[in-house]
């Protein structure tokens, strides 16, 4: 305070400095008429209000007119008026002085008000950028209160929700804001305003319906922003518990899709080998054979269980990769041991289908789990052989692309198209057309994504249909071998 009443005085003191200044210019050198030294006190009047405020601008206005009465109108020096019409122009200069001082103090608090409204603007989108980013009611509602404070400038915020009934603060240090007064102003819809705590409560009403409050302390802000904030948290909390319920409702979707993909699974690839095994059974029990059959038999029991087993071991892998409980042992190989290695794994799938390696021999090598790199290449050939015509080849290849090895295995089967491709990697999906025309569980692609996926690396498919499809993988190399 004792700062601003020393900062007026000395706006008044150079007020009547300047007007000293003019007056004896004009006075002792200019030989100028009346008109012209009305019109720049004038000129000195308009620029003191657009800049000082109207007090100092009525002062200076009732100080020029005595001035030009003394000064300029005769007889001069001295405060009487010997013409009538000289009373007129000093009555008329008094009144336009203060009149223009009037205008010029609107039109500086028009401006102070649209430079406020501007920054006010200014922190409501910031404040509407920094929530959009948040997803969860929870994070939302434990940080609006310390937003709040932060862009508005503000001592301290606290944030009342009725429907959970309770107060979320910008700190904890803050209690300027009681937990009962943020609860009788979540019941009105009027501000309060307590001047000398320096407290404003303000209702949060989401259209018409009241779902808490605010209460500030600290820098004024005006009741149109705080009804802004109130309104842009209302649409936040509202829109972030919209989302979570959202996301509830997916998850119990994919739960459901996953469980009826689980039973779908064991209904037409567990009960099938099942099956074959307690026919098998049965007939080496039951029915007189000879010993080619009895050897037939069991190779049939035999494969069966190795279907089984393959059917089990996948379902724990698959397991596994979602817990990321996996540990890789990381090495240098080249990628055409992988692919020996899978191809040799394979070859009963592949009986039926030539297989072309393309890999160069320059290639470098890359840090790879060997053993399950080369499980990911044999879901992608054992896919590849089960939806391609029988005799047509298959063909694999590799490149460095991008710091990347990037493998690829290709089939001339039907293709895949465009709305598969987006679920060809979920766990359990399978093709539409060839869900129960070829066995499957529909894990090996999801394995060989998680495997990939592990090592840093991607995998995609391009496809076109009736035209075959082309399953990428791309792993990362090491700076040096690039």
């Amino acid at each position: 305070m004792r700062r601003s009443v020393k900062w007026s005085l000395v706006r008044y003191v150079i007020s009547t400095a300047a007007l000293a200044a003019i007056v004896a210019v004009y006075f002792r050198w200019g030989h100028v008429n009346e008109t012209t030294v009305a019109l720049t006190l004038l000129i000195l009047i308009l620029l003191v209000s657009a800049n000082w405020g109207l007090r100092h601008a009525i002062y200076l206005s009732f100080l020029a007119s005595a001035a030009f009465n003394f000064f300029f109108l005769p007889p001069v020096l001295t405060l009487t008026i010997r013409d009538g019409r000289n009373w007129v122009a000093l009555a008329t200069f008094l009144v336009t002085g203060i009149a223009a001082s009037q205008l010029a103090e609107r039109a500086r608090q028009q401006a102070k008000i649209a430079r406020r409204r501007q920054r006010e603007a200014e922190r409501l989108y910031e404040f509407s950028q920094q929530m959009l980013v948040k997803a969860s009611v929870i994070d939302l509602v434990n940080d609006l209160p310390a937003m709040i404070a932060g862009v508005f400038n503000l001592t301290g915020a606290a944030i009342y929700l009725r429907e959970k009934d309770r107060v979320y603060r910008s700190g904890p240090n803050y209690m300027d804001v009681s937990a009962a007064e943020l609860r009788d102003a979540a019941f009105s819809r009027e501000h309060r305003r307590e001047e000398e705590r320096d407290v404003t409560l303000v209702p949060i009403l989401l259209g018409t319906r009241p779902i808490g409050s605010l209460g500030t302390t600290g820098s004024r802000v005006s009741p149109e922003a705080l009804d802004a904030v109130c309104g842009l948290a209302a649409i936040a909390i509202e829109r972030a518990g919209a989302v979570e319920t959202l996301t509830r409702v997916e998850a119990s979707r994919e739960s459901e899709r996953l469980r009826n993909a689980l039973l779908d699974s064991v209904a037409h690839e567990l009960r099938t080998p099942l099956t074959s095994i307690t026919a098998a059974v049965t007939s080496l029990q039951t029915a007189p054979l000879n010993e080619a059959d009895r050897s037939e038999m069991l190779e049939v029991i035999e494969q069966e269980a190795k279907r089984l087993d393959r059917l089990v071991g996948q379902a724990m892998e698959m397991a596994e990769l979602d817990a990321h409980e996996v540990h890789l042992d990381l090495k240098s190989h080249a990628m055409r041991e992988a692919v020996e290695e899978a191809i040799s794994s394979t070859d009963g799938a592949l009986k039926t289908h030539p297989v072309d390696v393309r890999i160069p021999d320059s290639l470098p090598e890359v840090e790879i789990d060997l053993e399950r790199i080369a499980k990911v290449l044999e879901h992608l050939l054992e896919n590849a052989a089960k939806y391609s015509p029988e005799g047509s080849p298959i063909f694999v290849s590799a490149e460095v692309a991008k710091n990347r090895l990037c493998t690829s295995v290709s089939d001339r089967g039907a293709g895949v198209d465009d709305f598969e491709k987006m679920m060809i990697f979920d766990k359990f999906y399978r093709g539409q057309g060839q869900r129960y025309r070829v066995q499957g569980t529909g894990m090996g692609l999801a394995i060989a994504k998680a495997i990939v996926e592990a090592h840093g690396g991607t995998i995609e498919v391009t496809s076109q249909s009736g035209q075959g499809s082309v399953f990428t993988f791309c792993l990362p190399l090491d700076k040096s071998a690039s």
